[in-house]
């Protein structure tokens, strides 16, 4: 398989990087030893293995919704840096010019 000097121009302008000649000639072999590499696992017999998207078994390590007591509003606003009646004052961030 041989991989043209256009080929590489373009992958390099998907991956929004400029390459110098010398740079295209090293991304060209480097291109061709992967893609033997995945040549020579075309190779192997893979019936009866599952496909499998991570190399170790996951496990949902988040405990169950549970529903439980929130603060009240007098709480939440007891907290609060500075408040207005029943709402939380915050300074002014649009400018109205």
């Amino acid at each position: 398989m041989e991989i043209g000097k256009e080929q590489i121009e373009h992958l390099a302008d998907l991956a929004g990087i400029e390459l110098s000649e010398e740079e295209k000639a090293t991304f060209g072999h480097q291109l061709l030893r992967i893609i033997g590499y995945v040549e020579k696992l075309n190779e192997l017999d893979l019936d009866g293995v599952a496909p499998t998207a991570h190399t170790q078994e996951l496990t949902n390590v988040f405990r169950e919704d549970e529903v439980v007591a929130g603060l009240t509003q007098e709480e939440a606003l007891s907290m609060a840096p500075d408040r207005q009646g029943e709402f939380f004052r915050v300074p002014k961030v649009i400018d109205d010019k």
